[in-house]
């Protein structure tokens, strides 16, 4: 299955249907927050499009705050085009970096999470 579908008689766009068809599988939690996109270049080959032209869909998500590029490591989508609330979002980053100074390897730091999200909620009055 490709990672998006591209309608060739469609009036819209190739870019814009990139960049509305990468929006939507965030919007509808198919692309969770975190999630690293496909390279430009492996995008645009996979679509048959230009470079270009999926480099443009990618910095009109990015002027949009829906996805982050980080350099070596990706363009990523954001919490924000995820729709999580940005108060899960900070928690979820302070969680990763106290767990990393604590030493405790990613997978057990997710195993913590999961077991905790298992467990019966507490109460405080």
């Amino acid at each position: 299955m490709a990672f998006i579908e591209l309608d060739p008689h469609s009036p819209v766009p190739p870019y814009e249907q990139v960049r509305a068809g990468i929006a939507a599988r965030a919007g509808t939690g198919e692309l969770t927050a975190g999630t690293r996109l496909p390279t430009v270049r492996h995008l645009a080959e996979e679509l048959g499009l230009a470079v270009n032209t999926v480099a443009r869909a990618y910095r009109e998500l990015e002027q949009a705050g829906l996805v982050e590029t980080r350099g070596r490591h990706g363009t990523v989508v954001t919490a924000r085009a995820a729709r999580v609330p940005a108060e899960a979002q900070r928690l979820a980053q302070r969680y990763a970096r106290d767990a990393h100074r604590l030493g405790i390897p990613p997978d057990q730091a997710l195993a913590l999470v999961a077991a905790a999200l298992q467990a019966p909620v507490e109460s405080h009055p």
